[in-house]
C-alpha cells in the first residue's frame, strides 16, 4: 500500500469551496486588469496603426487571463450549487460552460464597445469570448482539484511574469556588454530563465493546493499522475491561449503585421516565443509537481509469505 490514500470522486465541488470564491476574485481582477490595459492603451493611440499594432500585442494575455477567469468562475459556480443539490455530469458541464460564456461576454464587451463598427475588436472581443468559454468548459470535467490547482498556479506564473518585468531592465543591463546582439542574447536568456522559474512555482503552488485540499478532505487525495498533470497545467493553458491567438485571432495579428516588415517579424518572434515560454512552463510545472508528490509516496511493504510449519521428522 502506498502512503497516498486515493479517491477517485473526492467530493468533488465542495472540496474547493473554502477559497475558491477567493480565487475567482483574484482571476477576475486580473482579467479586469488586463482588458482595462488593452482598451486603455488602444484607445490612447493617435493614429489607426499604432491602434493596430497595440491590439495585437494585448491580445495574447486578454485571452490567456479569460481562459483562467472562466475555469475559476465556473468552478466557483459549482461548488455554489454543490451546497444545494450535486449536479449531474450534463447539467454540470451546462453551469461550467454557461458561467465561463458570460464571463467571456462580459469581457468581450469590454473591447467591442471601442468601436463597434470595424471588425477589428469584434474579432478580439469574440477571442475572449471564446477564451473564457473554453476555460468554463475545462471546469466541467470531473477533476475540479486539478483544475483548482491549476488555477492558482497561473496566478502564481502571471506574479512572477509581473515581477520579473519590473527587473527586465537591470536584468538586461547585467547579462549583456550594449551592444544589441548582447541584449537580444540577454533578452532570450531572461525569457528562457522567466519560464523555468514559472514552471517550478507553478509545479510547487499546484502541489501545495492539492495537498490543503487532501487535509480538508479527511486524507482523501487524487492519483498522484494528477499532480503532474495540475503542475502542467499553468502551461497548458498558456499554450492553448497561443493556439486561440493563432486562430481566432491571426486576422488581428496579419492585420498588424502588414503595418511594416519589422512589425511583421517582431510578431512572428513573440509568437513563437509565447509558445515556447509555455511549453517550458508545462514541463518544468509537471515535473516538479510529480516530484514533489513522488517524495511522500512510501513504496509498498512487501508481504511476507506464509511458510507452513515443517512436519517433525
Amino acid at each position: 500500500m502506498s502512503s497516498q490514500e486515493v479517491a477517485p470522486e473526492p467530493r468533488p465541488a465542495a472540496a474547493v469551496s473554502s477559497n475558491g470564491l477567493l480565487l475567482a476574485a483574484l482571476s477576475l481582477i486580473w482579467m479586469g486588469a488586463m482588458l482595462w490595459s488593452a482598451r486603455a492603451t488602444i484607445t490612447g493611440r493617435a493614429d489607426a496603426e499604432m491602434e493596430v499594432t497595440s491590439t495585437a500585442y494585448a491580445l495574447p494575455g486578454a485571452i490567456s487571463a479569460s481562459l483562467v477567469t472562466g475555469s475559476t468562475v465556473a468552478l466557483a459556480a459549482l461548488a455554489l450549487l454543490s451546497r444545494r443539490v450535486e449536479p449531474g455530469p450534463g447539467a454540470r458541464f451546462a453551469v461550467a460552460t454557461g458561467s465561463g460564456l458570460l464571463i467571456g461576454v462580459l469581457g468581450a464587451l469590454t473591447i467591442v464597445t471601442i468601436n463597434t463598427e470595424g471588425w477589428l475588436y469584434a474579432v478580439v472581443g469574440g477571442t475572449v469570448a471564446a477564451a473564457a468559454t473554453i476555460g468554463g468548459a475545462l471546469a466541467g470535467f470531473r477533476i475540479p482539484r486539478v483544475v483548482h490547482a491549476a488555477g492558482w498556479a497561473s496566478v502564481a506564473v502571471f506574479v512572477v511574469g509581473f515581477v520579473v518585468t519590473l527587473f527586465q531592465g537591470p536584468l538586461l543591463d547585467a547579462l549583456s556588454s550594449g551592444s544589441p546582439g548582447s541584449r537580444a542574447n540577454a533578452n532570450q536568456w531572461i525569457s528562457y530563465g522567466q519560464a523555468t522559474l514559472s514552471g517550478l512555482v507553478a509545479g510547487v503552488v499546484s502541489y501545495r493546493v492539492l495537498r490543503r485540499e487532501r487535509r480538508n478532505s479527511d486524507g482523501l487525495d487524487v492519483p498522484w499522475p494528477l499532480y503532474g498533470l495540475a503542475g502542467a497545467g499553468a502551461g497548458l493553458l498558456l499554450v492553448i491561449g497561443e493556439i486561440l491567438t493563432r486562430t481566432a485571432g491571426n486576422r488581428v495579428l496579419d492585420l498588424a503585421g502588414r503595418v511594416s516588415e519589422l512589425e511583421l517579424v517582431v510578431q512572428q518572434m513573440l509568437s513563437g516565443a509565447r509558445l515556447n515560454s509555455g511549453l517550458v512552463i508545462l514541463f518544468a510545472g509537471a515535473i516538479s509537481a510529480t516530484i514533489a508528490v513522488g517524495r511522500t509516496i512510501s513504496p509498498a511493504p512487501e508481504e511476507e509469505d506464509e511458510q507452513a510449519p515443517s512436519a517433525a521428522s
